[in-house]
């Protein structure tokens, strides 16, 4: 479907279509990218102009002129495109898409199909670390970049480092400023991923050609059961996952755990292998773990790297007190700062940054304390094992906000939490109907659903007492109540500081 060659460096007279402008910033950013550079644009989106409209303001501030078409694609809008701009929620399988595929090809050759990722990749001059998995990549990403920016207050790193992809920040809002000293940390989705799959750089060719994604270090973070609504099955969708790393060789490295999927990534990556876990890696394995319980991350190498420790030394990485709580996020800082380490970051330097990291909004992120009740914001946790994991972070007493929108997933681990929680509160939707069965048969209580957030608030109120935590971790999608997770925290936490 997609065509490769290389991309002009200006897209002047260019018929684009930018296909789901979307409210995240991928869409608008590809608009606004391609307009500066001499593009034609229409955006087109199945949703309309009302829910559109923080994106449609944001492109008209910009002087940027475009035709829209809303609430409906039209099949000649893509026939007649000479891009096409993917938003990564379109299935690729998609019937415009395919349309415009088969009639260009038929009548002047393929138009291009990219996505914001794939234009930035295809011109960034800057070192490349990718991060992916079912949950923890944006905290992962987060502290990989809080450390490299560090690093440069401290004159440890030449150029900047920058963040963007799936983590709302798209790279093509600092493409133009990149330069070969940079950084940039890309977090990346399964179906970004997917978009990339078998692409050659358009700057390769010949017997060497070189993928377009081939990060220096690719680091995957948890797997687990996620978008089965879209992929169908576990091995499609962690398919896409594996897209991180297949454009490596062995001056790359590729970060995975120590589980089942990450063994098979780390047997198969052409990328020099480096796991994580929470047992002590056998001499010769480069890794880490993290001490039990609560302990430290610590690492050894297999070789020596540039100002790094002697191959197998072991040494302590990320430090045992953190600003955020979990266990998890512990193994996702340790995989961080393995992927820092491997980059030539001295160990002592990456343990002092990680301790100070202070976290991101939307993951565990303590916003409030009213009468002695702290109050965070976890809606990032969209499936139910993050809600469950949410639950076993804290040593106080936990009122759980849950529930949301099914996505055919799998509940039974988020009841086996529940059933350690102070108090469940319920929101309105399919996935809160399929766990209150489950909370029915394992006789917990809970209360709920409500189909407003103020309601799930004052009813969090009324059961809190000072030295209890009150955590939104919905364990589901947000669609319904919301327009997407991040409104869904929005939401929350403005409905706590009015109430509490």
């Amino acid at each position: 479907m997609v065509k490769e060659k290389e991309f002009p460096v200006e897209y002047t007279g260019m018929n684009v279509l930018i296909m789901g402008l979307g409210l995240h910033g991928g869409g608008l950013e590809s608009a606004r990218y391609l307009a500066s550079h001499g593009a034609k644009l229409t955006v087109t989106d199945l949703r309309d102009e009302k829910i559109l409209t923080p994106s449609i303001e944001k492109l008209k501030a910009a002087g940027i002129s475009a035709r829209y078409v809303l609430g409906h694609h039209n099949i000649e809008d893509f026939e007649n495109a000479d891009m096409i701009i993917k938003n990564p929620g379109v299935p690729p399988d998609s019937p415009y898409l395919r349309a415009a595929s088969d009639q260009r090809s038929a009548d002047r050759g393929s138009a291009h199909i990219e996505t914001d990722i794939s234009l930035f990749l295809a011109a960034s001059p800057a070192r490349l670390i990718a991060v992916t998995g079912s949950k923890g990549k944006s905290s992962t990403s987060s502290a990989i970049h809080w450390v490299l920016d560090q690093a440069r207050k401290r004159c440890l790193l030449p150029g900047k480092a920058y963040l963007g992809g799936n983590i709302t920040v798209s790279p093509l809002t600092f493409l133009d400023t990149l330069t070969a000293d940079d950084d940039v940390v890309l977090e990346l989705s399964s179906w970004q991923l997917g978009d990339l799959k078998g692409r050659l750089h358009p700057g390769s060719a010949g017997a060497n050609p070189i993928a377009l994604l081939k990060p220096r270090a690719a680091v995957l973070t948890a797997i687990m059961p996620d978008h089965l609504d879209r992929y169908g099955t576990m091995e499609a969708y962690v398919a896409d996952k594996r897209v991180i790393y297949q454009g490596q060789d062995k001056t790359d490295a590729t970060i995975a755990a120590d589980d089942r999927w990450g063994q098979s990534f780390l047997a198969e990556t052409p990328g020099r292998p480096m796991v994580y876990g929470e047992k002590p890696l056998p001499e010769g394995t480069a890794g880490g773990w993290v001490e039990s319980p609560g302990g430290r991350g610590l690492a050894q190498l297999a070789a020596k790297l540039p100002a790094q420790p002697a191959s197998g030394e072991i040494i302590e990485l990320v430090p045992a007190k953190l600003l955020v709580p979990g266990s998890h996020q512990k193994k996702n800082l340790l995989a961080a700062g393995l992927a820092l380490l491997d980059l030539g970051l001295p160990a002592d330097f990456i343990r002092e940054s990680l301790g100070s990291f202070p976290g991101i909004e939307h993951r565990l992120e303590f916003f409030h304390e009213s009468r002695g009740i702290r109050f965070y914001n976890d809606t990032a946790a969209t499936i139910p094992e993050a809600a469950a994991a949410a639950v076993e972070a804290f040593d106080q007493p936990v009122i759980l906000v849950s529930g949301g929108t099914d996505k055919n997933l799998d509940f039974s681990c988020l009841v086996k939490a529940a059933a350690n929680a102070k108090a469940v509160i319920l929101l309105a939707g399919t996935g809160s109907e399929k766990l209150r069965r489950l909370l029915d048969q394992a006789a917990i209580p809970y209360r709920g659903p409500w189909d407003s957030v103020d309601g799930a608030v004052h009813s969090a109120l009324e059961t809190a007492a000072a030295g209890d935590v009150v955590v939104l971790s919905p364990g589901c999608a947000s669609f319904g109540m919301f327009l997407n997770e991040f409104d869904r925290g929005h939401k929350w936490k403005d409905a706590v500081l009015r109430l509490a």
